[in-house]
This record gives C-alpha cells, sequence and structure tokens, in this order.
C-alpha cells in the first residue's frame, strides 16, 4: 500500500476554525482523510491552562500535555516551542507529512492548532508514554517488559520504519529513533511518535542534509560527521534501540564491564568472546535464547560502518522474524560509535572524518553542520 500526501488545500477544516487557520489552510477545501483545527483557548482548556500535572513529556522542540478534549478524548498536545528554529513553513510541511499517514505502529495526528505564534499539533494519546519511561526509567516495574513483549515492541518499530520507508512516497527518514520517541498503548505495543525531525526526500537521491538533527549515541557516522542522510540513518538508530531494549539499559548514560565501556562497544566485546548473553537485562528470567541472540546479531548488522553494509529496515524485519534470512555474521566489523569525551570526539572506524565538537549539553542534543565536512556545534535542543 502506498500514502500519497495531499497538498495543505486539501487538508479539511472543521465547523468550528479560527481566523488563523482559516488563512493558512483556506476554508472550504475537502479531504478523504480530514485534520481538526483546534483554538488556542481548547486547547488551554483541555490542559486546564497546560498545568504542570498535565506535562507528560519533553520534546526537542516543546512540550507534551495530556488533555481532555470537548467530545471526552484523550489526547497528547504538542506544544511547539517559539524559541525552536521550526517555522510556520516547517509547520506546515510537518502537517502535510502526517496528516494522511495511518500505521498499527505510527502516532496518529489529531489535529493542529495555528494562532499567531502560537502553534499545537494534536496526537491520540497511548497509554504507557514512552518506551523510555518503561524501558530506562529507575522505577520501572519489574515485571513490565517480558521478552515477549520486548520482541513485540522490536518488530513493532522494525514495521513502522519499514512502512515510512518503503510504502510512504516520498518516503520519510525519521532521523531522531531513540526510546523517548518510541510510545506504548495500554497493550504496550509501539508507536512511533515525533515526526518534527523527519525529512522528505526522493528514493532516487541521496539527501545531503545541511541541518543534523538527531541525539547522540544513536546518530550514524556518517550522518552525523557528513551530513549524509538516507534510510541506513534510521536503521543504525534502530540497531542500538534493539540492544536498548534487551539489555534495559540507555545507551548514552550508561557504561558497562569493567572497562567503562558504552553499549556498542559492550556489545561487540562480548560478541568477540562469544558471551553475547552477558548483555540480556538480569530483570529478563525467562527468554529464548535462540531468538535473543538472533535479535543482538541483527543489531550488530543494523549498527555497521558502512551504510551498505547495512540491510534495509524492511529486511531487517525480515531478520528478526526468521533464521531463514541469512545474517551475514562472518562479515560484521566493530560498528562505529560517536562518542563525547570532555571536548573531545572520538569515532572507532578508518574512513570517516573527525569533525571537532564543542560539548554544549549531555543528552538530547542538535549536531548543525556549520560547514561542509568542517566544522561541528553540539548545541541544546
Amino acid at each position: 500500500m502506498e500514502t500519497r500526501f495531499c497538498c495543505f488545500g486539501a487538508l479539511k477544516p472543521s465547523a468550528r476554525k479560527n481566523n488563523s487557520n482559516e488563512a493558512i489552510f483556506g476554508a472550504g477545501s475537502q479531504s478523504q482523510n480530514s485534520i481538526q483545527f483546534f483554538s488556542y483557548n481548547e486547547l488551554k482548556s483541555s490542559t486546564t491552562n497546560f498545568h504542570p500535572t498535565n506535562k507528560i513529556g519533553q520534546g526537542g522542540f516543546g512540550s507534551v500535555y495530556k488533555g481532555i478534549l470537548r467530545d471526552g478524548t484523550l489526547a497528547a498536545i504538542k506544544s511547539l516551542s517559539t524559541e525552536s528554529k521550526q517555522g510556520v513553513h516547517e509547520f506546515l510541511t510537518e502537517i502535510e507529512m502526517i496528516s494522511n499517514i495511518r500505521h498499527p505502529n505510527l502516532v496518529e495526528l489529531i489535529g493542529c492548532c495555528v494562532e499567531g505564534s502560537k502553534r499545537f499539533l494534536v496526537y491520540e494519546y497511548l497509554e504507557n508514554n514512552s518506551l523510555a519511561s518503561v524501558l530506562l526509567s529507575s522505577n520501572k516495574k519489574q515485571d513490565a517488559l517480558d521478552w515477549p513483549k520486548r520482541a513485540a515492541i522490536c518488530l513493532g518499530i522494525a514495521d513502522g520504519l519499514a512502512f515510512l520507508h518503503e510504502e510512504v512516497k516520498p518516503c520519510i527518514v525519521h532521523r531522531d529513533i531513540k526510546a523517548s520517541n518510541v510510545l506504548l498503548d495500554k497493550d504496550l505495543l509501539p508507536r512511533i511518535g515525533d515526526f518534527g525531525l523527519a525529512k522528505l526526500f526522493p528514493d532516487t537521491i541521496t539527501h545531503i542534509s545541511t541541518r543534523v538533527a538527531g541525539t547522540l549515541g544513536y546518530l550514524a557516522p556518517e550522518y552525523a560527521l557528513l551530513g549524509n542522510l538516507t534510510k541506513k540513518a534510521d536503521v543504525y538508530s534502530f540497531g542500538v534501540l534493539i540492544l536498548e531494549i534487551i539489555s534495559g539499559r540507555g545507551n548514552s548514560r550508561s557504561i558497562f564491564g569493567p572497562e567503562m565501556k558504552d553499549l556498542l562497544d559492550w556489545t561487540w566485546q562480548l560478541w568477540s568472546e562469544d558471551r553475547l548473553l552477558d548483555i540480556v537485562d538480569p530483570e529478563l528470567v525467562e527468554y529464548s535464547k535462540h531468538d535473543v541472540l538472533r535479535f543482538i546479531k541483527v543489531a550488530l548488522c543494523c549498527t555497521q560502518q558502512t551504510s551498505n553494509h547495512r540491510p534495509n529496515m524492511k529486511k531487517a524485519a525480515a531478520m528478526l522474524r526468521s533464521d531463514e534470512i541469512k545474517l551475514e555474521i562472518k562479515a560484521l566489523k566493530q560498528p562505529s560509535v560517536i562518542k563525547e569525551r570532555g571536548h573531545c570526539h572520538r569515532i572507532h572506524g578508518d574512513n570517516l572524518m573527525r569533525p571537532h565538537l564543542q560539548e554544549k549539553t549531555k543528552s538530547d542534543i542538535t549536531c548543525t553542520l556549520i560547514a561542509p565536512l568542517s566544522t561541528f556545534v553540539i548545541q541544546p535542543r
């Protein structure tokens, strides 16, 4: 199935639209899949004046609040920061991209609000918040994620990304796949959220991005260092996420083993020592060793230094599901790892350039390419 985007004029306003929404999108237009427009006052009321107790998340472009809409529907209301670099054009592009996309593993957009400088996205509400809150938080429930649930989460994320990459035309590269951007429904099934960082580009060209957006620890080396954005950047991030789901620990904020290595380094060492199961979360008492080993090997395939050596997401999903898909494990090489070390930046690998980095934050950062192939500055998001 292919999903194609309608133009802005094809979005259908609800009967209760404000002047800003009408001026931007036009009145009386029709669409097979309509999107609701909300007034600022309506969203303010639904969140009890954006009360702190209703705040359920903080994203790259602003805060997310739990709200109750006029019809009683629970919603996640994303307030876009006026200080963010996302302008009106970027906001409308985001609306255009996601308004007609439907998949069981993607968060659904309900509507939006544009009033003056105020911009909001209204999403469906997911009961269990983010994968990060369930998997990586210090107060996570002991039995919240058994192996079948973790495996289902990996498969769901793979299916959602494969849909964005292969079924949506032109394809969407998410650019910031990580545990906090994966939401969980009441059954702990995953839905990929936060398409504010998504980029559209035709399959036939390589997109060289002038702005690298993502999170250190998940960034593919060719994207972080060269600004070369392809679908394989998401594949790399997905590989890191598989290892986090299996280990129950975050790549960017955990250290492993007596040598204090990060997750990818530690996994590679265990691979070379034939001790891969040592990475498994101690809270996972019962699991299929065979399946876990296959998932780890797929993760290593996904995080290879050279993007051409990584599978596409459709193949990665198939590799997770079946032993019949051959894994080229004998050809595996140590994954490239982007790291902060004080004011330095190091990478495993031989053929990538090493721009200088200035440390600004410890997590959730944006790397901005100031000049092609030369300088990176890490800026707060």
